[in-house]
């Protein structure tokens, strides 16, 4: 993946569980090539590597400056032909992409920031074709909790935890994001804490102590679908189904 080494401590769950799902899914429809949407995907962090994979990828966005940003890194990786760049958002996704037409969407850091998060779930599950897949990364009121405890802001913390906070930075919890999914239509097939550990590891450890970026690596692996660590998490990933 298209990531540095810190990055990539943040998003290697997200993106194995993804890939993982798009083979399984191209292979059991017959055809190497999956259309798939990005919601809310800019500059291409996970975009590029999907559509690296041999997939199409069309990106919704409504920053200018983002979708900028997806061109260039995709004509860098080579995927210009395989990446269509779109300005808008969930609320004008009817009129910018057909009902029906995708075999995925990925809607990562989304729900935090719309004003209606069922609504524009349900709206995103309106392009996809009967079986098609979502995959829902979103902030985990728990793990924002925790952060802010051990940074001291402890009037922060009990505000998030009674759930008072702005209205455009919502957290979730994973029984509130699994009812989102099922209202949506959708089949919750998994759920991974992500970030369980690396937010909280100090940077100079990880990027001074020889083999702690991969242990570490290796630790948010085996511990992101337990769902013992799932309330630490900083972020929460679930994978559904259309059906």
């Amino acid at each position: 993946m298209y990531t540095r080494p810190r990055s990539a401590l943040r998003t290697a769950v997200v993106w194995e569980v993804l890939r993982t799902a798009l083979d399984r899914k191209a292979e059991s429809l017959g055809r190497p090539v999956l259309d798939v949407l990005d919601t809310g995907g800019g500059t291409g962090n996970f975009a590029v590597p999907v559509a690296s994979l041999g997939h199409r990828v069309t990106v919704v966005d409504p920053s200018p400056d983002a979708l900028f940003a997806l061109e260039r890194r995709a004509a860098e990786a080579g995927v210009t032909g395989q990446v269509r760049a779109i300005q808008g958002d969930t609320s004008t996704l009817a009129q910018q992409v057909e009902p029906a037409s995708m075999d995925a969407v990925l809607c990562h850091g989304v729900l935090e920031v719309v004003d209606d998060p069922a609504e524009s779930l349900r709206e995103l599950t309106a392009v996809l074709r009967d079986g098609g897949l979502v995959s829902l990364l979103a902030a985990n009121r728990n793990g924002a909790v925790l952060a802010r405890a051990l940074s001291g802001h402890f009037a922060e913390a009990r505000a998030t935890l009674s759930g008072v906070e702005k209205p455009d930075s919502r957290r979730f919890t994973s029984d509130e994001l699994d009812a989102l999914a099922r209202g949506a239509g959708l089949r919750v097939r998994s759920v991974h804490g992500v970030r369980i550990f690396a937010d909280l590891v100090p940077g100079v450890l990880v990027d001074t102590e020889p083999g702690a970026h991969d242990a570490l690596l290796a630790l948010e692996q085996a511990a992101s679908a337990d769902p013992s660590f799932h309330a630490v998490a900083t972020q929460l990933h679930v994978l559904a189904e259309l059906g």
